[in-house]
């Protein structure tokens, strides 16, 4: 029986991420990240990947889409700022081509219903950012009082609530021991 899963923020071959992470080399934080995929994601089983699949920069978003190609399951993307086919990129278009081979839907957003309740996917949560600074704002989605399932803070916190009280539940790997979070989490979490 298939299942689905969510991620976000791999930051494979990112030096700086790797090392917030604890890892002494990119290798390292990459094999660690593939292990935990390998352990959870079955064949048949499909993955939303919510953005910042590497650092950017050519070379590392060609590596890190042949390590995504490597791994199991049908993967979908929603980009994200460190993604060259994110729209804020001049040259999104160029990379459309690349992200098409491993990925089956690469787009800025998406909609999903879990058990019964719509959910938005973005890389963005409504509010929030690792930084301190709101940045991006304006890529976010509108909060419209529907539960976003998004990435990008890096934080440990799985859960937040935005300035209306909106529900944003996070499923980077900063979150969740580096592995991708199932539905049946989400479902459950979103049904508290």
């Amino acid at each position: 029986m298939s299942r689905v899963w969510f991620t976000s923020d791999l930051h494979i071959g990112h030096g700086l991420v790797a090392g917030l992470r604890g890892f002494a080399s990119t290798g390292i934080h990459d094999d660690a990240l593939a292990t935990a995929w390998d352990a959870t994601v079955a064949p048949e089983d499909t993955v939303w990947v919510l953005g910042d699949i590497s650092a950017g920069g050519s070379t590392g978003q060609r590596n890190a889409l042949a390590w995504i190609a490597q791994r199991n399951g049908t993967k979908h993307l929603v980009a994200g700022n460190h993604d060259g086919i994110h729209p804020h990129n001049r040259d999104a278009a160029k990379w459309a081509q690349a992200y098409a081979e491993p990925f089956g839907f690469v787009g800025s957003g998406a909609r999903r219903r879990v058990n019964g309740t719509e959910v938005l996917l973005s890389h963005f949560p409504f509010d929030g950012d690792h930084t301190g600074i709101s940045r991006y704002d304006q890529w976010r989605l509108r909060d419209c009082g529907v539960p976003v399932l998004h990435g990008h803070t890096h934080s440990a916190r799985q859960l937040s609530h935005s300035a209306t009280g909106t529900l944003q539940v996070h499923v980077g790997v900063d979150a969740h021991g580096l592995a991708p979070v199932s539905l049946d989490w989400v479902t459950k979490v979103i049904g508290e």
